[in-house]
């Protein structure tokens, strides 16, 4: 029988992959991801996730520019990753001009932006929430954009929200993300906190979704 060699877990991005694992998995295998993958989601219930995200990143992408402004962002900050001008022309491919008047933000997303503002000044608790967003659209959200290309007949405008034009390489841009991660000046104490947020940024997202499916799956 052959030894299982540990996962190392000597620097943070590597604590939050082993930390967050189960979290990360309890979240993919949600019943709102699981019909989006398969394609038994409605179409409305895409839309819906995006006008969920709009929220979320609205928040998340605030906080972030109040940490530069304050010249603390400790370089995690990328302009390639700002998401919130593909969602608002996705929604806007998807409902029409009129779509802020059109969509609504679902109690579980409230609850996730109330988060991302009241902790998004904290520069180990925004790369908590940073990473699990941002390093999860460049990673799992790839194989979704595929998924809701094929099942829904959308490509490029409606999908943006999956597109980095900016970023050419996807996996030297994660490695440097996670060398950014890894080069914060925080304290054990600090790591484990940003590990700790992450899990909760899971379980915010797991809420999310778990009320998406309320709506679109009965």
């Amino acid at each position: 029988m052959t030894a299982t060699t540990p996962e190392v877990v000597d620097t943070l991005s590597a604590a939050l992959r082993a930390g967050t694992r189960q979290d990360h998995e309890d979240a993919e295998r949600s019943a709102f991801v699981e019909h989006l993958m398969g394609g038994t989601l409605p179409l409305a219930g895409y839309v819906d996730l995006a006008a969920q995200q709009h929220a979320v990143y609205r928040a998340l992408e605030a906080a972030g520019d109040r940490l530069v402004a304050a010249g603390t962002h400790g370089d995690l900050v990328f302009p390639e990753l700002v998401r919130v001008p593909a969602i608002e022309a996705d929604l806007a491919h998807l409902l029409g001009d009129g779509w802020r008047a059109q969509v609504r933000v679902l109690p579980a997303t409230a609850d996730y932006v109330a988060r991302l503002e009241a902790v998004g000044d904290d520069l180990p608790r925004y790369a908590a929430h940073a990473y699990t967003r941002y390093l999860g659209d460049l990673s799992g959200g790839q194989i979704l954009k595929r998924m809701i290309e094929r099942h829904h007949g959308l490509s490029g405008a409606g999908v943006s929200f999956y597109d980095f034009p900016q970023i050419h390489k996807l996996k030297p841009f994660k490695d440097v993300y996670r060398d950014r991660l890894d080069a914060l000046p925080l304290t054990p104490a600090q790591r484990d906190e940003v590990v700790e947020e992450a899990r909760i940024a899971f379980r915010l997202n797991r809420a999310v979704f778990a009320d998406l499916a309320a709506v679109h799956l009965g």
